[in-house]
């Protein structure tokens, strides 16, 4: 079936069913197309918690849907493919989490977004990387904070704020693909270019940076700047919507290797199925739910 044919389908079973369809920012070029938003992780929790469809298809990876469902407990949250996973959410698990709050007693928990329902159900407030620095700020200077479970984040909203930071241990493996020496090397290819990176990058390469921030404020930033060329330190799946919304600016990925595998799993035509099957539905216990949605509404609020 041609694409123009899969979008018509798409179409006419969204209206049918009552639904929309978000996407995230690293989704592929054809799926950002056909949806109904594309944003970075705050955007489409905010693009959940108002929409008035009945049926709530996410086109991201697990941790994404699992939060629309928190927040929207009486929608219908789909997910296209269920082995669109998050290695940086698995790595911090309950009983880790549990270490940490045993261990200081007296700490808070900020839990990145990128996370499992269950860790969320464990911390005081959530964040993303478009509100980490407003979501720590919050927090008396003297309060201690356990940040999780981002390293790279949390080590840069730390030395962003000038605090402490009790960090996990967890890292993107696609952000860390990206390393100085790319950053280096695509530069002396165009040395006009500027820089922008997303928070879960390493420290040496967000040193290397002219912009630091989230998908949404990277986009924002490359929109408002007088540059023509700029390198691009995230997810590739980005410089779909970078040239779509910029024609006239040019774009480079700082590494091609910055290709998240789950991400990519989500396709038109398994965005058909799931419209058609009604699958893969995202459920998640209400006791847990209940307590995660505390952590999530204390972001949303703050934002």
């Amino acid at each position: 079936m041609a694409s123009s044919e899969l979008q018509q389908s798409i179409s006419e079973l969204k209206q049918h069913r009552q639904a929309v369809i978000l996407a995230h920012n690293y989704q592929r070029g054809e799926v950002q197309d056909i949806a109904d938003f594309v944003g970075d992780s705050l955007g489409l929790s905010r693009q959940a918690a108002r929409t008035d469809a009945r049926v709530i298809l996410f086109c991201g990876v697990h941790f994404m849907a699992e939060t629309a469902k928190i927040i929207c407990p009486d929608k219908l949250v789909l997910e296209p493919d269920r082995n669109a996973g998050c290695p940086l959410a698995d790595m911090i698990t309950e009983r880790e989490l549990e270490a940490l709050k045993q261990e200081h007693p007296e700490a808070k928990v900020v839990c990145y977004v990128n996370s499992s329902a269950s860790i969320k159900a464990m911390s005081d407030i959530c964040c993303t990387s478009a509100n980490a620095q407003k979501v720590v700020a919050s927090f008396p200077p003297d309060q201690e904070l356990i940040f999780v479970p981002d390293r790279n984040l949390g080590r840069y909203t730390a030395a962003s704020l000038g605090r402490k930071l009790i960090l996990g241990p967890g890292h993107c493996p696609t952000h860390e693909h990206i390393t100085s020496r790319d950053i280096v090397g695509e530069k002396s290819k165009h040395p006009h270019a500027k820089v922008t990176v997303h928070p879960e990058c390493t420290k040496e390469v967000i040193d290397l940076a002219d912009h630091v921030g989230s998908t949404s404020q990277m986009l924002k930033y490359c929109q408002e700047s007088g540059a023509e060329e700029f390198i691009i330190g995230t997810e590739i799946g980005i410089l779909h919507r970078l040239r779509k919304e910029n024609p006239g600016k040019v774009f480079y990925a700082a590494s091609p290797l910055a290709d998240c595998p789950d991400m990519k799993l989500t396709t038109l035509q398994k965005v058909i199925w799931a419209l058609e099957d009604m699958v893969y539905e995202v459920t998640v216990a209400e006791e847990e739910a209940s307590r995660a949605r505390t952590a999530i509404e204390r972001m949303l609020h703050l934002s």
